[in-house]
């Protein structure tokens, strides 16, 4: 038997807005670069809870864990691939008190990244080695107290299934979001159609895209999986602050709380009805986005002109797509739509 609280609170609210960053707000907070964030659940919870509560004081109806490289793989590289109970648990009972002290309902998500391993054929991790390791992080997390397991920043079909399945034994409803990156597929060359077919295979609870390249790329690709996803399916829209920037000797990006706001209602737009930020994204965002949320009135689904328009250009890849699925939806023949020529922009890593 599955449980699932997010399915019944979404039967109340319109949309749903998850929270910002861990990674790069850590780093904020004296995180070391090639540190592993997961060991602060135990070295440092006051901090993992003070970000935690001040993405709920911004807003939030969902908050991740401090768990994304929380499996044994990602672990091993900081000799801690014997504390993924611990450190998993513990990450989730800190989010845990967080939500419970908020007065008023805010889930918690059991955040699972990518192992690190490519997976078989390709690489040396067997399917089934990928399912256990998910599934033990999995049982952990839902063993400290998280209401859903959010699996994300994913870049292939096989360990996207991997995950998937793993989680399935934790009995929680599982949220899936994959990282679309320049050209509107993933690393590995998924693209939002796939991950729509992914989504009904293993009906999950939503899916969706988080991290990538900006807020231009990711809005484009919920638009197309919105097109390619069932009427009913939930979606998920998490974007990145802006680009990265070195600046003093570190990473900041780019994007003002302004522009994470018409972000988030361009999102609404495009079809999405839980709504986030990833990597830079401060609780001063979050809040920004809560309020433009709360006042904004739905609009047409975004064009590739108001898209650029409002967030800025997207990569050739992602425009072909957008275009191509605007062509099928109108009934013309491929290319009828106006066709303009759109800036690359970088791909950057998650810091």
């Amino acid at each position: 038997m599955t449980t699932d609280r997010l399915t019944p609170l979404l039967a109340r609210q319109p949309w749903l807005l998850a929270d910002g960053a861990m990674g790069s707000n850590l780093f904020l907070r004296g995180l070391t670069s090639g540190d592993a964030p997961e060991l602060w659940n135990t070295e440092h919870p006051h901090r993992i809870r003070e970000l935690q509560r001040s993405f709920i004081e911004a807003g939030a109806d969902i908050i991740l864990t401090n768990s994304f490289g929380g499996n044994r793989h990602r672990l091993k590289l900081h000799k801690a691939e014997g504390r993924v109970a611990e450190l998993n648990e513990a990450a989730a009972g800190l989010a845990r008190a967080e939500a419970d002290r908020a007065g008023r309902t805010v889930l918690v998500g059991g955040s699972m990244g990518p192992t690190g391993e490519i997976l078989e054929p390709l690489g040396p991790l067997s399917a089934a080695d990928a399912r256990e390791s998910f599934a033990e992080q999995a049982v952990a997390l839902a063993r400290g107290g998280a209401d859903i397991l959010w699996v994300e920043t994913m870049s292939s079909a096989e360990e996207t299934e991997a995950a998937i399945e793993g989680a399935r034994r934790a009995g929680l409803a599982i949220v899936t979001t994959l990282s679309f990156d320049t050209n509107g597929r993933t690393m590995m060359g998924i693209t939002p159609a796939e991950l729509a077919g992914l989504s009904r295979k293993h009906r999950l609870a939503a899916c969706g895209s988080n991290c990538g390249v900006g807020a231009a790329e990711l809005i484009a690709s919920i638009v197309n999986l919105a097109a390619a996803a069932d009427p009913s399916a939930i979606l998920v829209a998490k974007a990145n602050c802006g680009i990265p920037q070195y600046v003093d000797g570190a990473i900041r990006f780019s994007g003002t709380p302004e522009l994470m706001a018409e972000y988030a209602r361009l999102a609404l737009d495009a079809g999405a009805r839980i709504i986030g930020g990833c990597c830079g994204t401060t609780p001063e965002h979050l809040r920004a986005m809560r309020q433009a949320l709360e006042r904004h009135v739905r609009r047409p689904k975004p064009s590739i002109e108001t898209i650029e328009a409002r967030l800025g250009a997207l990569s050739a890849g992602a425009a072909a797509q957008l275009r191509g699925e605007m062509d099928r939806q109108a009934g013309a023949a491929p290319g009828a739509s106006q066709r303009r020529p759109s800036r690359r922009r970088p791909t950057h890593d998650d810091p």
